[in-house]
């Protein structure tokens, strides 16, 4: 019901509603059909009181966009807050959505500069009135309808923007196969309209974070996964994204494309200063388009009108403001490569990433963008967290960095971030060591690898090892490394890095660099442990850096701190020792076990029991994780090879008597029965990939199920079983910790 005049100016005087309400009311009385609004919608003229309208509300409104956003209070934004309180929001969005309401053949075209408006106060209500935002989310029909605004170039950016920030509080994630012509609106799009499309993507494709660590443990992600056996939305979006004709190939033309560069020494100052007002790639795209559209004057353009269109900043833009733009497009593409990778498409996502020559296109753009050289860190901090990595460099480095990980990670791709003459030199190693190649070395299409004089492998071991010892890429960068390891060891692969001096570089970091990040260090130990495993050459160079006790004991240290960070390392060693202890007829490998402090150290069986206690000691069914249930797997190798030596009773017999000695019988043994319960229900599950564990290990799978098997028997004359070792007052082997 409209309130009379009087009474509404009266209350707005008092309220201080700065006039709104009675004009929504000129609003809602113009926009009915038949209207002069509806007819300046039909016809594309503009209206003039509607045009002052939404100037004198943008301006007021902006004013407070400015600010720190903050949670959104009536008193902070009461323009936005009284604009939604008189139905504003639902007025722009029956506005906005009315052509397509009508029964008409032809449906009436909307004027361009009222969509852009529309959208721009919606958008500013979003983010100054809490609710609002919300709101638009839960209604499905004017998301979907949203998408429909995006072909019209014009509009493009407000509606990319509104788009974005509802899908930011959705609660369900859209069905992309619900929008109206997908295929053809992605078709449709330009190369800078895709970029920025990719930031919506992103939201539609990634599996919600559920925000809470008991949710992380792999006992609540099996229970989820049994309660939801159909693909999530997530995947089924990403199968509908691999449906649209281009789509990967026109994202990898972009994440490879070339920029021009800027020079000088003041360029990353800069570059800083940029960033620090433009914190949105689609704001960046509104000055873009400012700053190189020509432009657009009539003849009825007023003087004022005329000289905005030719206003120094649409011809003087800097030339790091392209970069940061061209930037800040690549790290939504890779992200969006980088989802589609680890999905459950990846091998056909990596066909296509291969086919596409990716990996040549970013090797060609490592030294220029990637990662240019500088004589200055290329650590921007921001804020008054100085740990904060938020800006577009650093956040493209780490994306990029993340891409190669999930490219490499056992995949026989993996050799496409070599050149042709490092493929000939890994040939070479193979043949020298008298060992069979790679298959999928021998398989790899030469066409498609890396050109130039070093491949992308080469080029980021080289920026690794100068690296700064605070640098927040080195996590990143081990990880990166890591992967192309990963798999099935490949003596070849391993000397190919150790001839480049990765095994010291790690060394320095974990002895001698005063490195103390917990993630740094778990990433090193990782990648060490992929380095040197059964690697007797890895194991020499590894005696010829630790060449004092000091050093030695340091290593020890940075071990012994976290073996959750570090149990993997410790895996590697006993691996490679088992595998070596049977290679004496080698006169090299004799030689090493004889000299090597690490093979020495692990040789003495109270250390191996040393490592089991505190590996079974450290986890439990309910706070294992993806992170930590490698415990599990590294004390289930150390039993297995005890095992293959008949010395099975002797290590549960020691753990049976350090629970004595501790004054905690029954604690140890019955902690790892369910352990190992457990690991039956996860790892036998027919989802579940055992190849990685048979391939890290060397060790058949079917000799892990035997030994668990085993281990779990409930014969308590079985020397080989833990029930055998728990005395009768302490059995606690009959509950159940692994019900949902």
């Amino acid at each position: 019901m409209l309130l009379p005049g009087g009474l509404l100016q009266e209350r707005d005087k008092r309220a201080k509603w700065n006039g709104i309400p009675t004009l929504l009311q000129k609003l809602y009385e113009s926009s009915h059909p038949n209207s002069d609004l509806s007819h300046s919608i039909k016809g594309g003229s503009e209206m003039t009181g509607f045009s002052f309208f939404f100037f004198f509300f943008l301006l007021s409104a902006m004013s407070f966009v400015t600010e720190d956003r903050k949670t959104a209070q009536e008193s902070t934004f009461p323009n936005t807050y009284t604009f939604d309180l008189f139905g504003g929001v639902d007025l722009l969005v029956e506005i906005l959505m009315r052509p397509t309401l009508t029964m008409q053949k032809k449906k009436p075209k909307m004027n361009d500069d009222l969509v852009k408006d529309c959208l721009s106060v919606l958008y500013n209500c979003c983010i100054c009135t809490e609710g609002v935002t919300k709101s638009l989310a839960a209604r499905d029909d004017f998301v979907l309808f949203l998408f429909t605004l995006m072909t019209n170039k014009k509009t493009f950016l407000q509606t990319a923007t509104l788009i974005e920030d509802i899908l930011g509080v959705k609660k369900e994630m859209i069905q992309l196969e619900g929008i109206p012509n997908l295929s053809g609106l992605v078709q449709s799009f330009d190369q800078q309209q895709l970029a920025n499309f990719c930031r919506i993507l992103s939201v539609t494709i990634s599996e919600p974070d559920v925000g809470n660590d008991d949710k992380h443990t792999l006992l609540a992600k099996n229970a989820q996964q049994k309660r939801n056996a159909s693909p999530s939305r997530a995947e089924v979006n990403q199968v509908t994204l691999l449906s649209i004709p281009g789509f990967i190939e026109r994202l990898c033309k972009l994440a490879t494309r070339k920029v021009s560069e800027a020079t000088g020494a003041n360029f990353l100052q800069e570059l800083e200063d940029w960033y620090t007002w433009l914190d949105n790639a689609l704001v960046l795209d509104a000055l873009m388009q400012m700053a190189t559209e020509e432009p657009e004057q009539s003849s009825t353009e007023s003087s004022d009108e005329s000289s905005l269109a030719t206003s120094p900043l649409r011809h003087r833009l800097p030339q790091s403001m392209k970069i940061v733009h061209e930037i800040m497009y690549k790290v939504e593409v890779l992200y969006v490569l980088c989802v589609l990778l680890m999905g459950r498409q990846r091998n056909q996502v990596h066909k296509m990433l291969a086919e596409f020559r990716l990996i040549p296109g970013l090797n060609n753009l490592f030294d220029k963008l990637i990662w240019r050289k500088y004589t200055v860190s290329n650590h921007v901090v921001h804020g008054q967290n100085e740990n904060c990595d938020c800006s577009p460099e650093i956040s493209f480095k780490i994306q990029f960095l993340r891409l190669l990980q999930s490219f490499s990670d056992h995949h026989e791709n993996k050799y496409l971030l070599l050149n042709s003459q490092e493929l000939n030199e890994l040939s070479a190693i193979s043949m020298k060591a008298n060992i069979p190649e790679v298959e999928a070395l021998v398989n790899t299409d030469r066409s498609l690898v890396c050109d130039g004089k070093k491949g992308l492998l080469t080029r980021l071991l080289t920026v690794m090892k100068r690296e700064p010892p605070d640098s927040s890429f080195r996590f990143w960068q081990a990880r990166a490394v890591e992967s192309f390891l990963r798999g099935a060891t490949s003596y070849a692969d391993q000397m190919f890095l150790l001839k480049r001096g990765l095994l010291e570089h790690i060394l320095f970091c974990i002895i001698d660099s005063g490195c103390t990040s917990r993630d740094v260090l778990q990433s090193y130990f990782d990648l060490l442990g992929e380095l040197m495993k059964f690697n007797i050459d890895a194991f020499k160079r590894f005696n010829k850096y630790v060449n004092t006790p000091e050093k030695f004991q340091m290593f020890l240290t940075q071990i012994n701190s976290s073996l959750v960070d570090s149990n993997m390392l410790v895996r590697c060693i006993v691996l490679s020792l088992d595998r070596f202890e049977s290679q004496t007829e080698d006169v090299k490998v004799v030689e090493v076990l004889s000299e090597c402090c690490l093979l020495s150290y692990m040789a003495r069986v109270e250390n191996r029991l040393s490592f089991l206690f505190r590996l079974v000691n450290i986890i439990n069914v309910q706070t294992l994780t993806q992170e930590n249930v490698s415990c599990l797997n590294t004390s289930l190798v150390i039993l297995m090879l005890a095992r293959r030596k008949a010395k099975l009773p002797f290590y549960l017999n020691a753990l049976r008597e350090k629970e004595y000695a501790e004054k905690y019988p029954g604690c140890l043994l019955n902690n790892f029965h369910n352990l190992l319960r457990f690991w039956q229900r996860h790892y036998l599950n027919k989802d579940k990939d055992s190849t990685c564990l048979e391939n890290s290990s060397c060790i058949p799978f079917s000799y892990w199920k035997e030994t668990v098997s085993v281990l779990l028997g409930s014969d308590r004359t079985s020397l080989c079983a833990i029930a055998s070792y728990i005395d009768e007052p302490f059995m606690d082997l009959d509950r159940d910790l692994l019900e949902d």
